[in-house]
């Protein structure tokens, strides 16, 4: 028998041996949640501690990773940067100072668990599952012990049950949540205010470990017990610990990297660690609530909620359906579902139902790049239904979707958004007070959206639609002034409106005529016709220049100024913004101009720059991987520019090698030997053993597996990629087939 204990305990080394240098071999600990947070001017990223795309997120709640105070963990976020939903608080001492922060310190993130020191003695340890969590509190002895948890949104009630039991219902933004929760010790006593919203439990007055593991659902708090027994059945917090451990090194193992600095390579898995946040599947092990019409609904596949379509359909939907084109068959379901159920097409679709924020129709990007790129399990006819009934029947006005307004007939009838004279008081009461009409830029991204839509009308069946959109996909013609080479706001009446300047007119944030940018950023806003929009802007070499001189340009005030007024102007170039997505595309636009040179050298400065590894390493807002999954694309070595076309443009790879997992088990590899800080233009390229001389390559050449071969060296070969012929599609007349 002792033999037999001996041989059990040296497996038990040897696994734990296996098991160590297998963690240490992972790209999960590369990754630094910590990095941006602390804004630059606008929101600072949050250290979330989550399973990839599931509902149980949670991070400590404070102003920003400076702040040394920590008011409560959220058992769960409802969404990205939006409600937190019941705070829980471990709190030491005198009862009359329950509702005070707690210091922290000796903090530990990772994507799969969390810890601190709380008051220098009490240590909070969180690992998740996916509708479920396990906090564990080690409590340092001499003083009362207790648990403090409370709603956090108004209406909703926790309620105590038995000595080791807990549950309650939190109301917010026209819904409820439910959480069910756990002890492993008894409670003693009870302390109970404002009317049953806030409870706080005394678990202990001498050293002791103190275990609470809990479930949250939409639907009751049956349920929530029902996902808590369901996921995390035992008092065993390091096995769900390794359990979220092993999920994260699944998905994070899906890209390697070789080469680069330590740097990079926390920036690179962070940011691919930010690309899993959103969307989150809400069905619950077979049911889930839908706020779309307010039922519980019977399900066998997930429903994903949660996502800001202006900020994700640039890069993180295009990652996303690079990497994980089943889930991204999905969430389309999903979204098309929300459409059946609501009579729109959401735009910002998060848990309490749609969010129309921000511009444009961008599910119609979203969805004809996915289409355009294999993504062909969803009910693309349905979907056509649900976008043309947004382009046609709904307004088009900023932070509004329902019915269309007499704006809305206007922009059909003449082609654009019309913009007020300058002093004209709003008439249009469907206008948002704060986010106005933004007249270009809903002209501009309206039309990109209708020529996605064109893009999808024969592989609907709906072939007739096509000159219809394709002509609303001009539209962004009529407000492009060539006398001044910019995008500039146009009155009813069709005068061009006077003064303006395109730095800084159009109030806060350029409302007025922009959304959040200036003329500057959105004189590039034409994804799917670049070639017309060089031709505007007098050709080619003027296009280039006018390029070259963004990132020179002065701001022409103080910034001081420019931010008051632009406060999404973060990550400043001259006048590119680098801290705001309607940029992520423009440094890519070199290789339309022949210089893919210029985007080499664009590309490494703007993330040498701006994507850093230490608290101040996100330019703007990130908007739950809408900016890093631009980096993730950038790092590797090329990126999508429009949505809709199948097909990536060339940058300057970090790494020496990126070796991407397809879902299939093909991989595809960027192969760039000694791509380092000085070697950052491309010399050469083949993929697959083929001279390849242009600076982009096909989404079916990569799902084809094998690999881009780069030759790097110091100085550009202006040469490579540089033809008209080389030029990446981007026309109106682009048919990416069916």
């Amino acid at each position: 028998m002792k033999a037999n204990r001996s041989l059990i305990n040296t497996c038990i080394l040897f696994l734990g041996a296996v098991t160590s240098t297998v963690a240490q071999q992972s790209n999960v600990n590369y990754v630094d949640p910590t990095i941006g947070g602390v804004g630059l001017i606008l929101e600072p990223t949050r250290p979330t501690v989550h399973l990839p795309n599931s509902m149980v997120r949670v991070f400590p709640a404070r102003k920003d990773q400076l702040d040394d105070r920590i008011n409560y963990f959220p058992l769960m976020i409802a969404s990205h940067r939006q409600q937190s939903l019941f705070g829980l608080l471990p709190v030491s001492g005198d009862a009359k100072e329950l509702d005070r922060p707690v210091i922290s310190d000796r903090e530990k993130t990772t994507p799969y668990y969390y810890s601190v020191f709380l008051d220098d003695a009490d240590k909070a340890e969180f690992t998740p599952a996916a509708r479920s969590g396990y906090f564990r509190f080690s409590f340092a002895g001499g003083k009362p012990h207790y648990l403090r948890l409370n709603t956090l949104n108004g209406k909703g009630n926790i309620r105590v049950t038995g000595r080791r039991q807990l549950s309650g219902v939190e109301e917010f933004a026209g819904m409820k949540a439910y959480f069910y929760a756990e002890l492993n010790t008894d409670i003693i006593s009870e302390q109970d205010a404002r009317n049953g919203q806030s409870v706080a439990l005394l678990v202990g007055n001498t050293a002791k470990q103190v275990e609470f593991r809990y479930g949250v659902s939409f639907i009751s708090i049956e349920q929530a017990k029902a996902n808590l027994q369901q996921e995390i059945p035992g008092w065993t917090f390091d096995i769900v610990k390794q359990q979220a451990f092993k999920a994260w090194d699944k998905v994070l193992g899906q890209i390697n990297v070789k080469g680069g600095t330590m740097a990079q390579k926390k920036v690179f898995y962070t940011s691919l660690y930010r690309a899993y946040e959103r969307m989150v599947d809400i069905n619950e092990h077979g049911q889930y609530y839908s706020a779309y019409d307010h039922q519980v609904h019977t399900a066998k596949e997930p429903f994903y909620v949660d996502n800001w379509l202006w900020d994700t359909y640039i890069a993180l939907e295009p990652l996303q359906t690079l990497l994980n084109p089943g889930m991204e068959a999905n969430k389309i379901r999903s979204y098309i579902t929300m459409y059946e159920q609501s009579g729109w097409m959401p735009s910002f679709a998060v848990a309490h139902g749609d969010m129309p924020c921000m511009t444009g129709n961008h599910a119609a990007a979203w969805m004809a790049d996915a289409w355009f790129k294999g993504v062909r399990n969803f009910d693309l006819p349905k979907a056509y239904e649900g976008l043309k009934k947004n382009s046609l029947d709904a307004t088009l006005l900023p932070w509004r979707n329902g019915p269309a307004t007499s704006l809305d007939s206007f922009y059909t009838a003449k082609g654009y958004m019309p913009a007020l004279k300058l002093g004209e008081k709003e008439t249009v009461e469907q206008v948002h007070d704060f986010e106005r009409r933004q007249s270009v830029a809903v002209t501009l991204e309206n039309s990109y959206d209708d020529w996605c839509i064109a893009q999808l009308a024969v592989a609907a069946g709906q072939a007739q639609d096509t000159s219809l959109f394709l002509k609303r996909a001009t539209n962004y013609r009529n407000v492009f002034r060539a006398d001044k080479g910019f995008m500039w706001p146009k009155d009813a009446d069709g005068n061009w409106i006077e003064p303006f300047d395109p730095k800084f007119s159009g109030g806060q944030g350029g409302r007025d005529y922009f959304t959040e940018n200036n003329a500057y950023t959105y004189n590039w806003d034409v994804k799917h016709d670049l070639h017309g929009l060089f031709e505007l802007m007098g050709g080619r070499k003027k296009a280039e220049e006018k390029l070259d001189q963004l990132f020179r340009e002065d701001l022409g005030r103080s910034k001081y100024q420019l931010w008051y007024t632009f406060p999404d102007a973060t990550g400043l170039v001259g006048q590119f913004v680098m801290g705001n997505e309607p940029s992520f595309h423009i440094p890519y636009l070199y290789n339309y101009l022949g210089a893919p040179w210029k985007t080499q050298k664009r590309i490494r400065m703007l993330l040498d720059t701006w994507y850093t590894d230490n608290l101040f390493g996100i330019p703007g807002d990130e908007d739950g991987g809408g900016m890093t999954a631009f980096v993730v694309f950038s790092m590797m070595g090329f990126s999508p520019v429009t949505p809709g076309i199948p097909v990536y443009n060339i940058g300057s790879p970090v790494f020496e090698q990126v070796t991407i997992r397809l879902s299939d088990g093909k991989v595809f590899t960027v192969d760039a030997p000694g791509s380092s800080a000085t070697n950052k233009y491309i010399q050469s390229a083949t993929l697959n053993g083929q001279p390849l001389q242009v600076p982009w390559f096909t989404h079916q050449a990569l799902l084809k597996g094998g690999t881009l071969k780069l030759v790097m060296g110091e100085t550009p070969n202006k040469q490579w990629g540089s033809g008209e012929q080389a030029t990446p599609p981007s026309a109106l007349s682009y048919k990416p087939g069916k």
